[in-house]
């Protein structure tokens, strides 16, 4: 099968990559065999597509409708299974092919260009939301997910390393990993432990024909609710950064969104700080100047 991947799959793995990293080469022949395995008719590459995975819409043998999904080795695939395959279909899209052991992931096809950020603000925020409460069950008792506390540790070391050469953004680094050591301190019972997706936001619910959203595209890391739905709470960050009240609807945002999902506010606030200002210093990191001044300008508000 020959096809260029979008390049926007290309210049987001350029940023991230390792020395070595050789996904993109090998991926024209991972994409054959997989659709080979699978028996699938293969229909296009979706564009633009992702930034870390490709995306390709295919057929089943039966004539069904479906997506087949590559994911380079770093982002876990194997993680994202197994988050799929727990979930079952409930609050996120279904698996196809639970068995498969080859990196691929081929799910049932949902309507890839509408997502819930479609929606009016208020509305989209509403079926966000819905749909994160529907994700967060207890993880399966043998399972090997990233702990909150792990994938924030090595965070917390990359924004370090990045901060010393770069005194702008110390106060608010600090100001992270002092609210990081703080939650992790106070963390919640065994008991009160999800599983969570990861890297959840608007744009990662799309429309589906089973059920009105669906999520998509999981980083599932285990730990407390208030760090899945931190993310949420800066979607559409350009649009909080542009408005004369950005920062009061930031502070309302928090409130309504930790009422609506019993999460506690101040937890919510500090996770949210965290996520914004690790987000932030990566971007500047890879040269994303633009996002990294949206993202730490919000996370001042904090």
């Amino acid at each position: 099968m020959a096809f260029e991947p979008p390049q926007r799959l290309i210049t987001a793995l350029g940023e991230t990559a390792q020395d070595g990293d050789d996904w993109l080469e090998k991926l024209p022949q991972a994409v054959e065999q997989a659709v080979a395995l699978r028996e699938l008719t293969v229909e296009r590459v979706h564009v633009p597509g992702g930034r870390s995975s490709l995306v390709v819409l295919v057929r089943l043998a039966d004539g069904t409708p479906a997506v087949l999904k590559l994911v380079p080795p770093r982002s876990r695939p194997q993680s994202e299974r197994a988050a799929l395959a727990h979930w079952a279909g409930l609050g996120a899209v279904r698996l196809l092919d639970p068995s498969a052991t080859d990196g691929a992931l081929l799910l049932e096809r949902l309507h890839r260009d509408v997502s819930v950020r479609s929606l009016p603000e208020a509305k989209a925020l509403l079926e966000a939301a819905g749909t994160l409460r529907r994700l967060w069950v207890e993880p399966p008792p043998d399972h090997r997910f990233e702990t909150v506390a792990e994938r924030t540790g090595r965070q917390a070391d990359a924004m370090r390393a990045s901060a010393s050469a770069d005194g702008e953004v110390m106060p608010l680094v600090d100001a992270a990993l002092a609210a990081r050591d703080e939650l992790l301190a106070g963390a919640p019972s065994p008991e009160d432990v999800r599983l969570l997706h990861g890297t959840f936001r608007q744009s990662k619910v799309l429309q589906g024909d089973r059920m009105p959203w669906l999520a998509v595209g999981p980083d599932p890391v285990v730990g407390e609710p208030a760090f899945d739905l931190a993310r949420l709470v800066r979607d559409r960050v350009e649009d909080l950064i542009a408005s004369p009240s950005g920062a009061s609807i930031t502070r309302r945002r928090v409130k309504k969104l930790a009422e609506s999902l019993d999460v506690d506010q101040e937890r919510l606030r500090g996770w949210t700080l965290f996520r914004a200002v690790e987000s932030g210093v990566r971007a500047r990191r890879v040269g994303r100047e633009q996002d990294a001044e949206l993202l730490l300008e919000f996370a001042g508000w904090l």
